[in-house]
């Protein structure tokens, strides 16, 4: 059986990417499996192709967007490419996979456009704008002026909120988790 799309959007730390990680490392069930995504930055470390990212030239990347190849993508700097290939979702769908997003909200609009009701679309939200700064000041690794730039543009984020699906306030972790449960097991009940 064909898998389904879950997308996760989230102003930096409102804890999306725990409870992501939460849901891949607790929840089997789900046959959750993160979507590879490409980019055009040398392999760092121990990176493999194809395992943490497709590394390809900016070159084939600007191929590759000329194409129409990817559900979205970013120029973070000059020649410095990150994006979602569609046929990689495809192959992770057909294999039967229920694929994972940890994406901006633009991109996660454009994905949701794109697949419709085989995806979900969640927003996770901090309780507020002061939690936020608390939860940034707190984690210890921005310095002042970071924290700033994080927090406008989480307010712009937080605009984009009610084009997704689902929106989840991570106002205590335990419930924001509960929750995220719910949610995918209720959209993939139908998979499971």
């Amino acid at each position: 059986m064909q898998g389904r799309l879950l997308i996760f959007s989230a102003p930096s730390g409102s804890g999306k990417s725990t409870i992501v990680q939460y849901l891949m490392q607790e929840h089997p069930e789900f046959n959750l499996a993160f979507s590879i995504s490409a980019t055009s930055r040398p392999p760092r470390g121990m990176e493999q192709n194809g395992v943490e990212y497709f590394f390809i030239s900016p070159q084939e990347f600007k191929e590759k967007i000329e194409n129409d190849e990817f559900l979205e993508y970013e120029e973070v700097y000059q020649d410095r490419f990150y994006g979602t290939l569609k046929s990689q979702v495809e192959r992770q769908l057909e294999a039967g996979q229920n694929v994972v997003f940890d994406v901006d909200v633009k991109g996660g609009c454009n994905i949701k456009e794109f697949y419709g009701d085989r995806a979900m679309s969640i927003f996770i939200q901090p309780p507020s704008v002061d939690e936020l700064r608390r939860r940034l000041v707190a984690r210890a690794t921005d310095d002042a002026e970071q924290i700033e730039r994080r927090l406008a543009k989480a307010e712009e984020e937080m605009s984009y909120a009610p084009r997704f699906d689902k929106i989840l306030v991570n106002d205590d972790l335990e419930t924001a988790k509960a929750e995220a449960v719910s949610l995918l097991r209720s959209f993939l009940t139908p998979n499971l």
